[in-house]
């Protein structure tokens, strides 16, 4: 574990929520049963080392037992885990941590394959494409920074058969946060299954107001053999159980209390693959008030709008789409660069008021659809995507990016701009829209535009030539 919490609103070593607390309402009893049907090969990805014991530990032993080839994928060296120790300094306790995960995953899983990274405890936020990277290399067998636990590596397997885990996006930390986006992007890309494993939520979460009230837990049944595993594998991260000595700043990160969560016969998991935003959601949202998002009111939005306008590389365009146009404020804006323009909206409300918005405009087109699973017929030369594809599970993002890219013309253009910082009713960020984008579209970056509140790409079919070179103004 790291130290390092991104909500302050709880500390590792105030007392938080027991195991008892937990067992007693029988969400742990009651939970679903997690079963292992069909996996082939799992890859545990773990924010820093012990992650991986805490959390799915009884997977990775439970699925080493059967055969299944295991590899943990540790991105960090856990460095600041004691950022106040008078005793270890982060660059003292990293092989420290190192030489720990290795013999604690030994302890699971003689046979399994670890890749140890060094990117940046408490930092790896930065890092969520690299450690994408270092997954899809371990599915796709090549594995450049291996450590076997026995020198023995196994051939990977692809598709549904591969199984992640990591951890939960929500477990309140920024590195178990980033884990999970570097997670969930390998696994929109290669089909994977996608399992979160809570950790600090434990810890701060309360039964009376569940953190998991609205995300389904899975219970992983474990043998008498596995949780004896699972015991000798948290034994070996002695840097994080055990105190570095007496003084201040060095007490364990994880104590009695707070291990107990994982010393259960059932080792709890959340399916990782987020839910798209339905309907209801949005006719809620619209039924609140006229214009909910302020984009009439509010100068950001009308900044943000110039500014997509103005990153049109074209003057004029014969046919745009416009999914999830709400209430036809950047419709309006559209329509005047526009012979022709399809808007459209999951709900029915924004519809009303866009139609009367563009009253006027008789190359506007208005229909209530749900996309992606609801797509029009035709091509486009303009498809604008704005602040519509974090209401998209990973897979409906890709059904969705692959619509779009086929429906667009040879010499069309896909706009898309997204809010980054988070919201928790978001299946995905902003951030994570735009990589997923740029990864499965198979288009070209003609111009972005990167600011701290929001993203905005302008993307064209290869080879890219710029609006002056297009003009003639250059050779």
């Amino acid at each position: 574990m790291s130290g390092t919490i991104t909500d302050t609103s709880f500390d590792h070593r105030h007392v938080g929520t027991g195991a008892q607390e937990w067992s007693a309402t029988g969400l742990i009893d009651n939970a679903s049963v997690l079963d292992l049907v069909g996996l082939r090969r799992l890859i545990v990805v773990a924010a820093h080392p012990d992650d991986e014991s805490l959390g799915a530990g009884g997977l990775i032993a439970t699925a080493a037992r059967r055969g299944v080839p295991v590899t943990v994928v540790v991105a960090t060296t856990g460095e600041a885990s004691h950022p106040q120790s008078p005793t270890l300094r982060p660059a003292q306790l990293a092989p420290i941590r190192r030489a720990e995960v290795l013999a604690a995953v030994h302890r699971l899983a003689p046979q399994a394959m670890v890749v140890q990274l060094d990117l940046g405890d408490s930092r790896l936020g930065a890092s969520v494409d690299a450690l994408a990277g270092e997954i899809r290399s371990v599915i796709d067998g090549v594995v450049d920074h291996a450590v076997a636990a026995d020198g023995a590596a196994s051939a990977p397997a692809g598709g549904d058969e591969v199984w992640l885990a990591a951890p939960w996006r929500h477990d309140r930390h920024a590195d178990h946060a980033a884990a999970a986006e570097a997670a969930r992007l390998v696994a929109a890309a290669t089909g994977c299954r996608l399992l979160e494993f809570p950790l600090w939520a434990w810890h701060w979460g309360r039964p009376t107001d569940s953190p998991f009230a609205d995300h389904p837990l899975l219970a992983l049944e474990l043998s008498e053999e596995v949780v004896r595993a699972k015991d000798l594998a948290m034994s070996e991260h002695r840097s994080q159980t055990e105190p570095l000595s007496a003084a201040a700043g060095d007490e364990p990160v994880v104590g009695p209390a707070f291990a107990e969560h994982f010393g259960r016969s059932r080792e709890m998991f959340i399916d990782g693959a987020p839910t798209s935003l339905d309907r209801p959601f949005f006719d809620d949202f619209y039924s609140g008030g006229p214009d909910p998002w302020g984009f009439e009111s509010r100068w950001y939005e009308k900044r943000k709008r110039a500014l997509t306008i103005a990153s049109l590389p074209k003057e004029r365009f014969a046919a745009a789409f416009e999914p999830g146009c709400a209430i036809g404020v950047l419709t309006a804006e559209l329509a005047e660069r526009c012979e022709s323009l399809l808007a459209t909206d999951i709900s029915a409300l924004p519809l009303q008021q866009a139609r009367r918005r563009l009253a006027g405009f008789p190359g506007v087109r208005f229909e209530q659809l749900q996309v992606p699973q609801e797509w029009p017929d035709g091509h486009f030369d303009l498809i604008v995507l704005s602040e519509i594809g974090y209401y998209c599970g990973p897979a409906d993002l890709s059904r969705l990016i692959r619509s779009a890219v086929a429906s667009l013309t040879t010499d069309g253009v896909l706009v898309a701009c997204h809010w980054r910082h988070p919201v928790a009713e978001y299946p995905i960020s902003g951030d994570a829209v735009h990589r997923q984008l740029r990864a499965e579209s198979g288009l070209a970056v003609l111009s972005e535009h990167v600011e701290e509140d929001f993203l905005l790409d302008v993307l064209v079919r290869p080879p890219v030539r710029s609006v002056a070179r297009r003009d003639g103004l250059l050779g």
